[in-house]
């Protein structure tokens, strides 16, 4: 997909790798950027910027979002929400908030959109998931669970809207230094810009799977070819 022109919707946007992509879409010649989020105080509307309301697990944010941009033609599916608990100990309420944010209400956004940008002429649909989609971590468990739900949803539309005119990209970072892992030590961290240009640029080249970091890059390979080796990795088993 050509991003010069495009004109993207970004969730998450307020902060972390959201605005970083905010940033980096704009540096490749987005025409517009709607800037989306629960909290907008802290997007003041700026040159090719709109700031949007959006609330994934309120049905009314997401029509009046699709009705506010109505040439969208790369939706970006960003924002989540993380609990760190084991599997046995995670609050059933915090389960579902996870899968309600991060797997039903993006399944909700990409159904509303999906029509505008075909009706704009096409485009992409973006899904920024984890390596956790691909094999789970204890300590995260609900989080990785609703991250294998949206990567499954992500590979059942991507035949479905081909003939719309609409690539789907899968996004498979690992560790980002943003707040969602703030005070987590151990875990190797890239910086939101590293990874927001290397989906920007995943997407501009139509690589349905983009690792847009190091660790993402080195996991991939394991991912491929010793599928067991790579769930181990993130079990923590030793064998």
């Amino acid at each position: 997909m050509d991003i010069n022109n495009s004109v993207a919707l970004v969730t998450g946007a307020n902060r972390g790798l959201g605005r970083a992509l905010v940033d980096v879409l704009l540096e490749h010649g987005a025409r517009r950027v709607y800037a989306a989020a629960r909290d907008t105080d802290a997007l003041a509307e700026q040159d090719r910027v709109f700031p949007v309301r959006l609330d994934l697990t309120s049905p009314e944010d997401i029509r009046a979002a699709a009705a506010q941009a109505p040439d969208v033609t790369l939706l970006v599916n960003n924002a989540s929400t993380a609990h760190f608990a084991g599997p046995f100990a995670a609050d059933r309420d915090k389960l579902a908030a996870e899968m309600t944010t991060n797997y039903a209400g993006t399944v909700d956004l990409i159904r509303a959109f999906a029509p505008v940008v075909e009706n704009a002429g096409g485009g992409a649909i973006v899904n920024v998931l984890s390596l956790l989609a691909l094999a789970s971590t204890p300590p995260m468990a609900g989080y990785a669970a609703s991250k294998a739900a949206l990567h499954s949803f992500t590979q059942a539309i991507r035949p479905a809207l081909r003939p719309c005119g609409i690539a789907v990209h899968g996004v498979y970072p690992g560790g980002i230094d943003t707040d969602m892992l703030a005070g987590v030590d151990g875990v190797p961290k890239a910086k939101p810009r590293t990874v927001a240009e290397a989906i920007v640029d995943g997407v501009a080249a139509g690589h349905a799977d983009i690792f847009p970091d190091p660790t993402s890059t080195e996991m991939a390979t394991l991912w491929w070819t010793d599928p067991k080796g790579f769930e181990r990795a993130f079990s923590g088993a030793d064998q």
